[in-house]
C-alpha cells in the first residue's frame, strides 16, 4: 500500500525574519495556518511539523498538530525532512515537502503533485506557474524554471531562459511562454534519502538553489502545472503583503 506522508520543515532562526514560523497572522501563527491548510489535503495520510526548536514544537502541540524534532545541523528543508520521515514515518512510499512559510497554501496543489507521484517512474515532482508580467519575469527572487515536453525538468534558474533573440526583453512574454518554480517537493522515500548524501554542486552553488544539485546528480524532476498563486513570507514586507490579503479575504466573506 502507498503511503503518502506530508512535511512541514520549520525553523526559528530565520535570516530575513526571524521566527517567522510563530509570527501571527489574523489571531493564528503562519505554521498553524499552513498545517491546516495542509492537512485539507485528501492525498495525505498523515502530516507531521519539523523542526529544531522547542517554541514552535510547543506551538504545534497546543493546537494539535504532530511534531517531531529534528537536528539543527540541517541545511536546507530537503535534510529537514528526510530526518523526520527516518524518525516518525519510516514506512512512508511517497513524501510531499510543504512550505512553511506559505500559510495560504491551497490543498490542491498538494493534491496535484501528490497525484504526480502515483506514477511509479517519477522520482522527484515539483510545480510550476506560467508567468504573466515582465516584473515577474526578471526578478531574481522568483526561479525560473524549462521543461521539455513531456513535463521533465530541463534547468532551474533565477535568469529569464531562454533569451529570446529576436525581441527586445520587455517583449519576451510574447514571444514564448514562461514559468515560474512552486517551491513544493515530493519525493519517493528512498529517493529524499538518496538525495540528502549529495555533496554541493557547482549549478547549486552558482544559483542557490539546491534542487540543481539533484539534476547535476542525474535525478529526474517532473513538473506538475497550477494555475493557483502561492504567497511565501520571507521578510517583514511580505508578512505586511499576507496580512493585509488576509484582513481583505476576511470582509470578502463577511
Amino acid at each position: 500500500m502507498t503511503k503518502t506522508i506530508g512535511i512541514i520543515p520549520a525553523r526559528y532562526a530565520s535570516s530575513r525574519l526571524m521566527g517567522k514560523a510563530l509570527v501571527d497572522i489574523g489571531g493564528k501563527s503562519m505554521i498553524q495556518r499552513v498545517y491546516e491548510q495542509a492537512a485539507l489535503s485528501s492525498a495525505l495520510d498523515e502530516l507531521w511539523v519539523a523542526t529544531d526548536d522547542e517554541r514552535i514544537a510547543l506551538v504545534v502541540a497546543q493546537f494539535g498538530g504532530k511534531v517531531v524534532m529534528t537536528s539543527a545541523a540541517h541545511q536546507s528543508g530537503t535534510d529537514r525532512c528526510a530526518e523526520a520521515v527516518r524518525l516518525c514515518c519510516p514506512d512512508a512510499s511517497i513524501v510531499i515537502n510543504i512550505q512553511g512559510d506559505e500559510p495560504f497554501i491551497l490543498p490542491e496543489q498538494i493534491d496535484l503533485l501528490a497525484n504526480l507521484l502515483q506514477n511509479p517512474t517519477v522520482q522527484i515532482g515539483t510545480l510550476a506557474k506560467a508567468i504573466t508580467t515582465t516584473d515577474e519575469l526578471f526578478d531574481s527572487n522568483k526561479p525560473k524554471v524549462v521543461m521539455n515536453k513531456m513535463g521533465v525538468c530541463l534547468l532551474f534558474s533565477r535568469q529569464a531562459i531562454p533569451f529570446v533573440r529576436q525581441a527586445p526583453a520587455e517583449q519576451w512574454l510574447q514571444h514564448h511562454l514562461y514559468y515560474k518554480h512552486i517551491g513544493m517537493y515530493g519525493y519517493r522515500a528512498a529517493i529524499l534519502q538518496q538525495l540528502t548524501s549529495l555533496p554541493l554542486s557547482s549549478l547549486e552553488q552558482a544559483e542557490s538553489l539546491e534542487q540543481l544539485r539533484w539534476i547535476e546528480n542525474g535525478f529526474v524532476i517532473h513538473i506538475a502545472i497550477t494555475e493557483h498563486e502561492t504567497l511565501s513570507i520571507d521578510t517583514p514586507t511580505d508578512l505586511t503583503m499576507a496580512k493585509k490579503w488576509w484582513a481583505a479575504q476576511q470582509k470578502l466573506t463577511k
